[in-house]
């Protein structure tokens, strides 16, 4: 990173143009790339050796890339019997585990579904069951961020207001902003303008205070969506995300994060790229430096 960057742009899942297998080998081609995060994708499961979380760690110190895990899909913390509520406790938990082991400050999850249950309701058995696992990482010296993140179907639990708050709630608990999520869940096309982008960190500075705009994560991408909400990842230059507008409120608002994008192959290196030079010329042209410019 530049001496004047606050935000650490990287991919969710291993850039397509890795020439070797394994996790250490993506680590070093984002070093290669001139990118500075890798979010590893355990969304299925969590099967991984103690022995192999050690190289990954040392891959991404070695390197000066920094690690976040998404946890697999099949968490709820909603879910609707013991058995299928203790399941999805264990994949959290063996996220948490297994990251931490590999070098991993954040743990990224889907927090699961309404059922059809009053928000409010599904807010408060979330916030139980955070503090019941956060309880449990604690007492095992399991030092990482649980983030829920926002989610794309207004069926989903996972608003802005509601990731937000349960970071104001539960210790151990951040945030994971998808803004492309955001931008489909109404599926009306609506938040997608710069007002719309700084009031959404207006709300995290409001709820978690200034630092808080200093301990983000995010997921961006583009997006399709129906009415009912998020359909499918799109590719930039296919996506009507004004992504250069949600770039100019990071800058303006002094962000710091960690940004990985979730763009389809074959456009998921190009994209990261692409956002994360935008974001550079962005910070140029907002200190008055023209890099554009003949000499």
């Amino acid at each position: 990173m530049k001496e004047n960057e606050t935000i650490r742009f990287g991919t969710v899942g291993s850039p397509q143009t890795t020439a070797a297998s394994g996790t250490p080998a993506a680590i070093a081609h984002i070093r290669q790339l001139g990118l500075d995060h890798l979010e590893i994708a355990w969304v299925q499961s969590v099967r991984v050796s103690d022995e192999t979380c050690a190289e990954i760690k040392a891959a991404g110190e070695k390197h000066d890339v920094s690690i976040s895990i998404h946890a697999p899909y099949y968490i709820n913390l909603n879910s609707q019997t013991a058995e299928l509520m203790a399941k999805s406790d264990e994949r959290l938990l063996a996220a948490a585990r297994k990251g931490y082991l590999a070098g991993a400050k954040d743990i990224i999850f889907h927090p699961g579904s309404y059922h059809s249950q009053p928000p409010e309701q599904v807010y408060e058995r979330a916030k139980e069951k955070l503090l019941e696992i956060t309880g449990i990482l604690r007492e095992e010296g399991v030092k990482v961020n649980l983030r829920p993140e926002t989610m794309g179907k207004s069926a989903m639990f996972g608003t802005l207001e509601e990731v937000v708050q349960l970071s104001a709630d539960v210790p151990g608990v951040l945030p994971c902003i998808d803004w492309a999520h955001l931008h489909a869940r109404t599926g009306d096309g609506t938040f997608n303008s710069y007002e719309e982008f700084s009031a959404a960190l207006e709300t995290v500075r409001r709820v978690l205070g200034e630092e808080g705009l200093h301990k983000l994560h995010f997921h961006i991408s583009g997006i399709s969506y129906t009415p009912k909400g998020e359909k499918a990842h799109l590719p930039l230059n296919e996506a009507d995300l004004k992504y250069r507008e949600l770039l100019q409120a990071f800058v303006d608002y002094g962000v710091a994060a960690q940004a990985a994008i979730e763009a389809p192959l074959p456009f998921h290196t190009a994209d990261a790229l692409t956002f994360q030079a935008t974001y550079r010329r962005l910070l140029e042209l907002k200190a008055g430096v023209d890099s554009t410019s003949e000499e």
